[in-house]
């Protein structure tokens, strides 16, 4: 049985790439998730799975070398997929030492732990071990209006401390393939949407906000243009990566839908209106009435377009699910787990949490 460490495995990307592997693998995996429980991490979103017998959850902190040390002693770890970053740009212009320390500290601690566990006398490493650090397409930096995309030669350049700290952790990781031949692949990733998804981000904040018929906030003229994944397909691609991908390598993952931030407004609120019954007094609430422009991001990036021309090539993955098909699989989840949503803006997962964890 082939086991899994996956870090923020109870985060939006995580908890969906857990539920992934267990559809395509069931019992023949075991993974094991190392959350801290941040505010974006959510033990609700893998509930249907906690009670799997090949499925261990373990509350740590990355930066913890100890803990995580520990959890590598004791069990024979075959892939470490490091999800676990603070990632929303707004909390890093507020609060940059946060992001360098986990994002970059804890990048650190999670290469020291595998590479210790796995490194063999010689210098070499033990066989079919591997580590894939989930980086994001904000280390490139931003597009113009043009043609031109993001590839994996793209130079980075960040522009705010979230993408600064991503690309820190991104280029460790790399060091580490460069200096010891550390068994490593990273992935950058365009914006991913869909189940579980924290509702600060722009999609699931649409959503639940026009459902309440309150305000709809769009940073400065609204086109801004972000490449939008739908985040099984962004699932998919990591396993694919991490079974056939060239040891070393880079790849982006990108979702070809490329959207700007008021298109996918005026695309959320034609779909409610499509979806919701007449009977629902909810509808009434839906309304390009509710958009607001409010005074623009420090440092927007205008935009972001990724071009996965490697990964098909050398993987055979592609994109399947396009914008059209995914926000409405999305808003469907979003109407089936509303006291998911009730729970997570009032903070109660939290309180819950707090309690559960308090005496251990």
């Amino acid at each position: 049985m082939r086991t899994y460490l996956v870090t923020g495995g109870a985060g939006f990307i995580g908890s969906n790439y857990i539920h992934y592997m267990f559809r395509k693998y069931g019992e023949e995996i075991r993974i094991i998730n190392v959350d801290v429980l941040t505010y974006a991490g959510n033990l609700e979103n893998l509930k249907d799975v906690e009670d799997y017998p090949n499925y261990t959850f373990v509350r740590a902190d990355i930066c913890d070398s100890e803990a995580i040390t520990k959890i590598f002693e004791e069990n024979d770890i075959d892939r470490v997929v490091h999800f676990a970053a603070e990632s929303h740009v707004d909390r890093s212009i507020k609060n940059p030492e946060v992001f360098v320390k986990t994002n970059v500290l804890g990048t650190l601690v999670m290469l020291n732990a595998a590479k210790a566990a796995w490194e063999l006398p010689d210098g070499s490493f033990k066989e079919n071990k591997k580590f894939l650090y989930v980086s994001t397409d904000e280390v490139y930096g931003s597009l113009d209006d043009g043609d031109n995309y993001f590839y994996e030669t793209t130079p980075f350049s960040p522009h705010s401390p979230y993408s600064a700290s991503k690309a820190s952790g991104d280029m460790l990781t790399k060091a580490y393939f460069d200096t010891y031949k550390f068994p490593c692949n990273i992935t950058s990733c365009s914006n991913n949407y869909g189940p579980y998804q924290f509702p600060e981000k722009l999609i699931p904040l649409v959503i639940n906000n026009a459902l309440q018929g309150k305000a709809l906030p769009v940073y400065g003229d609204g086109k801004n243009v972000r490449d939008w994944l739908y985040v099984d397909d962004h699932a998919k691609a990591i396993d694919m990566v991490q079974e056939k991908g060239k040891l070393g390598e880079r790849y982006n993952i990108g979702g070809h839908n490329e959207k700007q931030n008021i298109e996918i407004i005026h695309i959320i609120l034609d779909t409610l209106q499509e979806m919701l019954p007449d009977s629902d007094p909810r509808k009434a609430l839906v309304s390009e009435k509710l958009i607001t422009y409010v005074t623009d991001r420090k440092g927007h990036d205008r935009r972001y377009a990724i071009a996965p021309d490697k990964i098909k090539a050398e993987i055979g993955w592609y994109p399947e699910t396009m914008f059209a098909e995914g926000i409405k699989k999305t808003i469907q989840w979003f109407f089936e787990h509303e006291d998911w949503m009730k729970n997570v803006t009032s903070g109660d997962y939290q309180k819950y949490y707090e309690e559960m964890y308090k005496n251990k």
